[in-house]
């Protein structure tokens, strides 16, 4: 069983049915197996016969010797590639109307309140726990125009032990009043932004820089935030291409653009760290630019089938060689759970092989495990530190339990790892998340 003590612990070995990705198509399994950690980092792995040489080398003691159950498996941290923290409040609600609709309704008032440092730091401190109890060790924020809130979100993140990228919004235009920057000042904030995300001084945390999409940014605002991009070697996160009437609207604001791709691509805003959320309406020729520029895609199927805007295509993606990884879009998806990002995968996936007589082959588990671990990671910039258990790499991982009533695995033992792999993909949620560590440190614990 799990042992006890071990939050502390500089070194520790879990040893037990241990699971990663190392290639977009197959899952590795290691059915009798260990995972070694040391201050924090992966510092050896393989299968039992190999655990007492690495034991003996690393000096790990007897008692820091972690023993998985049956039932149990170790797997990576899941990685949300796009989530709007803010918007967790309205959760379920608005569904029943179109994006930009959706926008205007909804989420540009909540919104509003986060000028409130306290009301958004009591919100911050429940999405953070949230995300973190289903499982989500790295979340890329896309949070709101308010400065001092969003570092708050940044603070607490830091304080509560999760990974993330944290993105002050910018927009200057098409928004309510109340939400609308001046463009100097948007820049401005957004550079101060910057410099006080790094002196937060918590290498798990960094920010991004956060033109909402191109409705709401001028060129002049969009280059000024590629030039602090480039300036400071940040990330760039954005929308593109989510719904049919915001590429409508998005053509019609920037007349001499071929495309909604080529706005950004113009305003400098594509490279490889950009990571631009859904894609689903874009062009082959689109396609060959993001692949060019070596942009990433944050796929969010949940989101694109609650807001009807369309079926995205991963395989596409992934066909043109763009990096692809999973978003949950709170709250634009339902769900906060990126276990529930991979099932939505797999069913829009299902869905497009409908549609075309079966030519498309549906994302299969083995696909959507490295889209939710080792895919988002590398789609965030991040895969060098993160998403599987690579020698070096930061320790980020789950302890999940399918024996846990409601799995249909608690009244027997005899399924193989991948069997319990695919139940946590198909039936599990946050009940089967027993331990969750994020740089070798235990930030949740059901396990006693």
């Amino acid at each position: 069983m799990l042992g006890d003590g071990q939050a502390g612990a500089k070194s520790f070995i879990i040893c037990g049915a241990i699971v990663h990705s190392t290639e977009p198509s197959h899952v590795t399994i290691l059915e009798d197996g260990f995972v070694a950690v040391c201050d924090g980092k992966v510092a050896a792995v393989g299968g039992r016969p190999q655990l007492p040489e690495a034991r003996a080398r690393l000096a790990v003691p007897e008692d820091r010797l972690v023993a998985l159950a049956p039932g149990q498996f170790l797997c990576p941290g899941l990685v949300d590639t796009h989530i709007h923290p803010q918007q967790y409040l309205n959760l379920g609600l608005g569904l029943d109307r179109p994006l930009l609709e959706w926008l205007d309704t909804y989420t540009f008032p909540l919104e509003d309140k986060f000028s409130d440092e306290a009301f958004a730091r009591r919100v911050w401190a429940a999405v953070v726990r949230c995300t973190l109890a289903h499982g989500t060790t790295t979340a890329c924020y896309f949070a709101t125009v308010h400065g001092r809130s969003t570092l708050a979100l940044a603070e607490t993140v830091r304080d509560l032990g999760q990974r993330a990228v944290v993105g002050k919004v910018s927009m200057d235009r098409n928004c309510p009043a109340y939400l609308r920057e001046a463009t100097e000042r948007s820049l401005s904030d957004t550079a101060g932004f910057l410099l006080a995300v790094a002196a937060l001084k918590c290498d798990r945390v960094q920010p991004a820089i956060t033109p909402r999409f191109a409705i709401t940014c001028s060129e002049p605002l969009m280059r000024g935030l590629a030039d602090l991009a480039d300036k400071h070697n940040t990330l760039i996160q954005t929308h593109i291409s989510e719904n049919q009437e915001e590429v409508k609207s998005v053509l019609s604001l920037f007349p001499e653009a071929k495309n909604y791709t080529d706005v950004y691509l113009a305003a400098g805003l594509l490279g490889p760290k950009t990571v631009l959320a859904h894609g689903v309406h874009l062009a082959d020729e689109e396609l060959g630019v993001l692949a060019e520029r070596g942009c990433s895609v944050a796929h969010c199927p949940n989101s694109n089938t609650a807001l009807r805007s369309g079926q995205c295509d991963v395989r596409r993606l992934l066909a043109a060689g763009i990096s692809v990884g999973l978003g949950t879009d709170v709250s634009g998806g339902f769900s906060p759970s990126m276990v529930n990002a991979m099932q939505s995968a797999v069913s829009v996936s299902t869905h497009l092989s409908f549609r075309d007589g079966q030519r498309h082959a549906p994302l299969n588990y083995q696909e959507v495990f490295h889209l939710a671990t080792l895919g988002g990671a590398t789609a965030l910039s991040l895969g060098d530190r993160t998403g599987n258990f690579a020698l070096g790499k930061d320790f980020d991982a789950l302890v999940v339990d399918m024996s846990a009533t409601g799995s249909g695995a608690e009244v027997v033992s005899t399924y193989t790892t991948a069997e319990l792999l695919q139940k946590f993909i198909f039936v599990g949620g946050d009940r089967n998340v027993r331990r969750v560590y994020v740089a070798g440190r235990v930030v949740k614990d059901t396990a006693a």
